[in-house]
């Protein structure tokens, strides 16, 4: 068993349209507790890329892996890592490849993904790119619950389009050792009953949860962004979960 280690660095992934600057909150609230945190852009979601539409869960999977080499994640010394919405599949991959390299996963209102999932296998070949919807649209896949006016106009003004590649690419997964990392659920906008529920039910969305060996289950209300509507105590959850032996 890989020794596991008090306060792992930790590494902030969001999910669809989202880069670093995502979690500042976050960071300011992780660093004030003295926790090693680091937040990262996935490819395909840096603005300045030009070759950005063309990124896929490979190339987003490659970069995760060389964040934790550069700040040195080994087995001896694994990493916390916090993956937010659509940060999902990636990180379902880099479960399945390394998970040595994972102290614990914390999925903010979000979860692993099943074998051979993809998040838009339908989307046509010749959409380059989703950009993120109107708020009306938005909210009716995923609550806006606590994000203020000024908020919104932020998410707006630097969401960046998630790349088709990366909407349509099934994430293939076929190591059994990805369930045995240590998991956090931070539930948000559906409430931890009810995803523990849907999970023993087999949907779709949920039914890898119930696979997994070591679970345990954070209830945090709000809507789908906790980390702007409640940085705080989203920061004590990853704190606590980066710390953890157990």
């Amino acid at each position: 068993m890989t020794p596991i280690t008090s306060n792992s660095t930790v590494i902030l992934i969001a999910g669809h349209w989202l880069g670093a600057w995502a979690w500042d909150d976050v960071l300011e609230h992780l660093h004030a507790a003295d926790i090693r945190a680091i937040s990262m852009t996935l490819p395909g979601l840096d603005g300045d890329d030009r070759g950005r539409a063309a990124r896929t869960l490979d190339d987003q999977t490659a970069a995760i892996l060389d964040v934790l080499a550069r700040v040195v994640v080994a087995p001896d010394q694994p990493a916390t890592i916090v993956a937010h919405s659509g940060a999902n599949a990636p990180v379902s991959l880099i479960l399945d490849r390394h998970p040595e390299l994972v102290h614990r996963v914390v999925w903010v209102d979000s979860g692993p993904t099943a074998p051979g999932s993809a998040f838009a296998p339908d989307l046509p070949d010749e959409v380059e790119e989703l950009p993120l919807p109107s708020f009306d649209v938005l909210a009716q896949q995923a609550s806006l619950e606590g994000l203020s006016a000024e908020v919104l106009d932020r998410f707006r003004a630097r969401a960046v389009p998630e790349p088709g590649p990366v909407l349509r690419q099934a994430v293939e997964l076929t190591n059994e050792a990805r369930r045995t990392v240590r998991t956090t659920l931070v539930c948000c906008s559906i409430p931890s009953a009810q995803v523990l529920e849907l999970a023993r039910g087999g949907h779709p969305l949920f039914a890898e949860v119930a696979n997994l060996a070591h679970l345990d289950v954070s209830d945090l209300p709000t809507g789908h962004w906790p980390m702007w509507s409640r940085p705080r105590d989203l920061a004590e959850i990853i704190r606590s979960a980066a710390s953890r032996t157990d």
